[in-house]
């Protein structure tokens, strides 16, 4: 996610994106940011409301930041004078992100992280929409209209009937719903109320010895799955100290939701104890999996098919 960083901040990424041959990276707008305070058990914390239309003037304010941040930064990830006219772009459809595979380049996705902007007013979720937003993820770290979240007790019972009516709407845009963080029973709910695939754009497995109210259940992960969805692998020190740790979560979250279920949420910019700090270690990520056994076409599957396919079905 991107918040308070700047256009260097921006550059940055996308300079190390491109260097490494990512072809897209997500860039989110986090719709709670101003109130979260950091907090032992869960990592962050909503430490009071927002003010009427707060959290919307905030989004706003973040979406046009990073905006400006890419139109800038594009002439400097530019690989060469031939694609400086497209490297950079935000991508808003499946043919944007196709064209960037095919000539070399880097594009941009944006997203929401947390529906909190929304106040209870659909109109903008399409205001986003047209801005740009492709992914939402419905919930951050703090209770909102829409559902419950992992770390804190619920108060909707999962999804509640707004949540119902956004995830409906996100259909009909071609908004691809993000259920990371949200709990469990908010994630079922949501694929329930869904006629697309969902992800969890960054998770991780549960496992004795591991625990962390952002972790997730088997059950959890076999569910988006089930229904189509993916699992962005989160390399967060959560449960994992290394990259080979990290490697070896992939492993077990393939196992459990199956190669075509996987991808990596790298959660760069505001991960807890990263164990993978820079797009230039997709190769090393990649080596690893290799060597632990698992076939080229799950890893290329893993490391970015997934997403795409996924993409272009929402997108359709």
């Amino acid at each position: 996610m991107v918040t308070a960083l700047g256009a260097a901040s921006v550059t940055g990424a996308l300079r190390d994106a491109a260097a490494a041959g990512v072809t897209a990276l997500m860039l989110a707008t986090v719709s709670d940011f101003a109130v979260l305070r950091p907090d032992p058990v869960s990592g962050l914390r909503a430490f009071r409301d927002f003010a009427p239309d707060e959290a919307y003037a905030d989004h706003r304010r973040q979406l046009e930041a990073i905006r400006r941040a890419v139109a800038a930064a594009g002439a400097e990830v530019a690989t060469s004078a031939a694609s400086a006219a497209s490297a950079a772009r935000v991508a808003t459809w499946g043919a944007g992100v196709d064209r960037a595979a095919r000539e070399g380049d880097t594009v941009v996705l944006l997203g929401c992280e947390g529906g909190d902007f929304l106040e209870g007013d659909l109109r903008r979720l399409e205001e986003a929409r047209a801005a740009g937003v492709t992914v939402l993820t419905l919930v951050h770290y703090r209770v909102n209209q829409i559902g419950d979240v992992q770390t804190e007790p619920p108060v909707h019972g999962g999804l509640s009937r707004f949540g119902r009516a956004v995830v409906a709407e996100c259909n009909r845009l071609g908004i691809v719903v993000d259920c990371a963080h949200a709990s469990f029973d908010t994630t079922m709910a949501v694929l329930e109320a869904s006629d697309q695939p969902v992800i969890i754009s960054h998770g991780q497995l549960g496992h004795p010895g591991a625990t962390h109210p952002r972790l997730l259940t088997e059950a959890h992960v076999t569910a988006v799955a089930s229904a189509g969805g993916l699992i962005g692998a989160w390399p967060a020190g959560l449960t994992s100290r290394s990259l080979a740790d990290f490697g070896t979560e992939i492993i077990r979250l393939t196992e459990v939701a199956g190669p075509g279920h996987v991808a990596i949420g790298t959660d760069l910019d505001g991960n807890y104890r990263p164990v993978l700090t820079s797009y230039q270690q997709f190769a090393d990520l990649a080596g690893l999996l290799y060597d632990r056994g698992l076939p080229a076409d799950h890893v290329r599957q893993i490391l970015g098919g997934n997403a795409a396919d996924l993409l272009n079905r929402t997108w359709r």
